[in-house]
């Protein structure tokens, strides 16, 4: 009898691609931050959240495979993971970053059929989103994903990537990864807008009176950090989403 391959998914967005490529039998353990599909936490046994976890419970699941990434995992994390079993520890940038890692887990999770489909679809949904994205003005945008202290989206995420893919030019494009900034500091930019995102600080829409003596003529806007921030079969949702932004804008 072939024994069955157990995976443990400290990254949401992973997760979620695993269910996708047809492995959710095959998870034994997640985060508390996984939260799609809805039944996987009761279903599964949560093992912590994405920056700590419980290493007993990890162990006692006896994984062969951990994945992790290099930014939503600790380094300490990705060590004491590796002592366990094998790990994984993704590093993405662009959707060329995502689509290789979806043709490496269809490779060595032996689901090569489901990853083609899903590489297809989402080829031809950024087809489709390119040819509506053309003709649009673009627009000079600040990502927010923190208050106290304010923290922004900069160069080298993949939200930059989605971004600019969207024709949002991001006005702290010079800065690097999630730096802090002061909302003073706005006065100092051309700003159309300003967006405010649902995660990782819940955004809402009380959040736009903290800008009123810092953006004149600037459009105060709730995005949904899923579609700006997962990466994965989350993607094959994202383009509908960005086209609805878009037209509301």
């Amino acid at each position: 009898m072939i024994k069955k391959l157990k995976i443990i998914s400290l990254v949401p967005s992973l997760t979620e691609l695993l269910v996708a490529l047809g492995l959710e039998e095959n998870i034994v353990g997640i985060t508390k931050f996984c939260i799609h599909p809805k039944n996987l936490i009761k279903d599964k046994v949560v093992v912590g959240g994405t920056k700590t976890i419980h290493l007993e419970k990890v162990k006692a699941l006896e994984p062969d495979f951990i994945l992790c990434n290099k930014e939503e995992n600790t380094k300490e994390i990705v060590e004491n993971c590796r002592k366990i079993a094998t790990t994984h520890v993704s590093d993405l940038f662009t959707i060329e970053d995502v689509i290789a890692l979806i043709q490496y887990y269809g490779r060595i999770f032996s689901c090569e059929k489901k990853a083609i489909l899903i590489i297809d679809e989402l080829n031809m949904k950024l087809k489709d989103f390119k040819l509506f994205i053309k003709d649009k003005p673009t627009l000079k945008v600040v990502y927010f994903i923190w208050k106290n202290p304010w923290m922004i989206a900069a160069n080298n995420t993949f939200i930059n990537h989605l971004l600019t893919l969207n024709k949002f030019e991001n006005c702290y494009e010079n800065l690097n990864r999630y730096p802090e900034i002061t909302l003073e500091d706005l006065k100092t930019k051309e700003v159309d807008a300003v967006f405010l995102s649902s995660e990782p600080f819940p955004f809402k829409e009380k959040n736009s009176l903290d800008f009123n003596n810092y953006t004149e003529n600037t459009n105060i806007v709730l995005v949904d950090g899923e579609y700006f921030s997962w990466y994965g079969s989350r993607l094959l949702k994202a383009f509908d989403y960005f086209k609805e932004l878009r037209n509301r804008m």
